[in-house]
């Protein structure tokens, strides 16, 4: 039976047992010694009381089995989602104190849980209200921007600091916009809408989003891999991810290097690689490129604004992805992205 699987009952009613059965041959030798003669009456009154003894003992443990059961469903369905599970401790005894004390642990946690959202929400509609506000001076910024651009044809000088000015105000929009985005990922507002996506499209595409800022530089990008693999994703989220890591990639390449997107599936994964021949990160940084805001004392980049990576990383996890990097200074960095699919 389920409660003789524990170790300790088993050995309890084992040493019970053998006790009773000591006392049952002990009293029918003394009565033999005494009497010269075995008394059948006693024999089976000894054997009931043993028979009870078994049976209360059975019925003590059944009852806490049943009780450890119950409670062992409660916490389960807590660990499943359910936040008002909790175990029955009407009663008194130790075991019920420890239930109780599991109930306020569940109590405090959900407390703690709820703190954490509402902080999360808060922080979110801050940054959401910051973003709109900033919206207006920014665009009107950069109307002005683009007029003294058109004035400055005869003002080198001037025109140049307009073009700097004008790349100053794409790196604050573009740092508004992923705060917005990485907050709202960590306070869970935004649903990832996952549907069979085609690998290869979508880094067809991303190829075709970088394609003037490449020939522009000088860089190449080469793609490779099947044109049949599928992902369950959100395809603009997983683009945005891959963007912003291809993005990292051609940050840290100069003229002639090469940038690759690879992908292929094994098994249950799909994983994409995003390799470039470019100067690397330093050792000490790789442990810290997916931190917030993150900005290395060893690199000499002025593009970066330290949310791009991990702004990539919560995408990926959001899709129960991960990602990984490898590096070596002066040869070049690969990121590793794996999904489990049940395509």
């Amino acid at each position: 039976m389920k409660i003789f699987a524990n170790n300790e009952v088993r050995r309890f009613f084992t040493g019970i047992s053998a006790i009773l059965a000591g006392i049952l041959l002990a009293s029918q030798a003394a009565v033999r010694l005494l009497y010269q003669e075995f008394s059948p009456e006693l024999f089976c009154l000894l054997v009931l009381m043993a028979v009870c003894v078994l049976a209360i003992c059975f019925r003590y443990f059944y009852r806490q089995d049943k009780i450890m059961e119950a409670a062992v469903s409660s916490m389960n369905a807590y660990l499943a989602g359910d936040t008002n599970a909790r175990i029955d401790c009407d009663k008194e005894g130790e075991l019920y104190r420890l239930f109780h004390t599991v109930n306020t642990l569940a109590a405090v946690l959900n407390a703690h849980a709820q703190n954490e959202l509402s902080a999360k929400e808060f922080l979110k509609n801050t940054i959401s209200d910051i973003s709109h506000q900033l919206k207006t001076p920014l665009a009107a910024l950069n109307i002005y921007n683009g007029l003294i651009q058109e004035e400055a044809e005869t003002l080198p000088a001037v025109r140049e600091f307009a073009v700097l000015s004008e790349q100053e105000l794409d790196r604050i929009e573009t740092l508004v916009q992923n705060l917005l985005k990485i907050t709202k990922l960590d306070a869970g507002s935004i649903v990832i809408q996952k549907e069979p996506e085609n690998v290869a499209d979508i880094c067809k595409e991303i190829e075709l989003h970088f394609a003037y800022r490449v020939k522009q530089e000088q860089k190449e990008m080469i793609l490779s891999g099947d044109d049949d693999i599928l992902l369950l994703c959100d395809r603009d989220w997983i683009m945005e991810a891959i963007d912003n890591i291809v993005k990292n990639a051609l940050d840290h390449t100069k003229k002639g290097d090469i940038v690759r997107i690879e992908w292929k599936r094994f098994g249950s994964v799909v994983q994409i690689r995003v390799k470039d021949n470019g100067s690397g990160i330093h050792p000490e940084d790789l442990h810290h490129i997916f931190k917030r805001f993150y900005r290395s004392r060893f690199s000499k980049d002025t593009q970066g604004i330290g949310l791009g990576l991990p702004l990539a990383k919560a995408i990926l996890e959001a899709h129960d992805g991960t990602v990984e990097v490898d590096s070596q200074l002066d040869t070049g960095t690969t990121f590793t992205i794996n999904f489990l699919t049940k395509l």
